[in-house]
């Protein structure tokens, strides 16, 4: 397991300008990898960022898919084809980068919430398998994984638990399809975290370490023994990202509902929380 950091913290939209000083800082502080969220493809050289990353001495682990208006593979057929071009985009810039997984909610635009009837949660999911089995087939080619995020229930109304997530990626049916939690939202979803962590199992291909109030990890009211005993007892050999946003990144921060900081300082997230990570995992 390698301990990394996502860059909505300190960025967005992400460019290819930011990689050089951000991914050096992230080295310094002794993340072995970097979560890129690339909000616009076009804002990102592949090969640049992934030159600036192997200068820094950090690998590119995971790019971070941001599911803004107009991307929905349960929307308009329009929005069906907007989310296609831009997931497919992200792929082939992690095949550029030599990273080998796009994550995240890689299934609707975030913040559509509502109360659907079975009628249509089954065709919103029926729509939903066939996208993502196009867009698997797609970065299968490229030898890149997707790992699908459930997100808590003020987020979406379409995918919250572990459960959800296991039946839409066996729905899917393809080995490079797979899970990705976040703790954040199992705090708030899951009856208990280690017991999701275990029923992934092997499907599980991405994890966010995050503290319950999106601050730092390990400095929150979390019990974290049984979650790393969790990913431990699965043999997950995936990255431990940590993912918070502060006000200071405006646009982030309104979608996520961040109102005030979380921590005196940004670079606490970062700093303390790898520090506690590798305390929790037995690390140095």
């Amino acid at each position: 397991m390698r301990f990394g950091l996502n860059t909505f913290l300190y960025t967005s939209p992400f460019t290819t300008a930011q990689a050089p000083a951000l991914f050096a800082k992230l080295a310094r502080w002794g993340f072995a990898t970097v979560e890129v969220a690339i909000e616009d493809p076009s804002h990102v050289d592949p090969a640049k960022v992934k030159a600036a990353a192997a200068k820094a001495g950090i690998a590119i682990g995971s790019i971070c898919a941001a599911m803004g208006p107009g991307r929905d593979f349960r929307g308009s057929a329009a929005d069906q084809r907007a989310a296609q071009k831009y997931l497919k985009a992200l792929v082939d810039q992690a095949a550029a980068m030599g990273c080998p997984r796009v994550i995240g909610p890689l299934y609707s635009v975030v913040g559509l919430i509502g109360s659907h009837d079975d009628k249509t949660k089954a065709a919103h999911f029926k729509l939903v398998v066939r996208n993502l089995r196009e867009l698997g087939a797609h970065a299968r080619a490229r030898g890149v994984e997707l790992c699908v995020e459930p997100l808590n229930r003020f987020e979406t109304d379409f995918l919250n638990t572990c459960d959800q997530g296991l039946r839409l990626i066996k729905a899917v049916n393809l080995p490079n399809v797979r899970l990705h939690l976040d703790t954040f939202h199992m705090n708030i979803e899951e009856k208990d975290q280690a017991a999701a962590i275990r029923k992934a199992g092997r499907h599980l291909g991405h994890f966010h370490a995050c503290g319950t109030d999106r601050g730092v990890p390990g400095g929150d009211s979390l019990d974290w023994k049984p979650i790393v005993a969790a990913l431990k007892a699965i043999k997950y050999k995936g990255d431990v990202v940590i993912e918070s946003f502060t006000t200071d990144v405006k646009v982030i921060a309104r979608a996520a509902a961040i109102w005030r900081a979380i921590e005196p300082r940004r670079d606490d997230i970062p700093v303390k929380g790898l520090r506690n990570l590798r305390k929790a995992f037995g690390r140095r």
